[in-house]
């Protein structure tokens, strides 16, 4: 059985709050339920690692919470985030305090074919 979710971001656009609040809700409950869960923003979604970018950004479904109070959330549950090395690259270094890694392609492959872990894609 796994013990582990793997959250890859990659389509999830910061044009669409509303998409944006699932893939963190979902983290911290799997935290809350004491499996190892890490957050891996790359791609377009790898803005919302930017400092200032996800505090702007108002889930509508949420009661007025941004996508960074999700964000903070699920970090003060255990949820670990990470930015892929190329979007780190292409959105800058300031990032959120909240990116604990930057990690490559091989690290995201061997993480998903790992038996041990679960991964969902947004």
């Amino acid at each position: 059985m796994a013990d582990k979710l793997m959250v890859v971001m990659v389509s999830s656009d910061p044009a669409n709050p509303s998409a944006l609040g699932s893939p963190f809700t979902q983290a911290m409950v799997a935290a809350a339920m004491e499996y190892e869960v890490e957050v891996i923003m790359t791609g377009r979604a790898g803005e919302l690692a930017r400092s200032g970018v996800a505090e702007k950004l108002i889930v509508p479904e949420s009661n007025h919470r941004t996508v960074y109070d999700f964000m903070q959330e699920a970090h003060r549950a255990g949820v670990v985030f990470k930015v892929c090395e190329p979007t780190r690259e292409m959105w800058g270094d300031d990032l959120i305090p909240e990116i604990q890694e930057t990690v490559g392609g091989a690290y995201l492959i061997s993480e998903a074919m790992d038996d041990a872990t679960v991964t969902f894609t947004y």
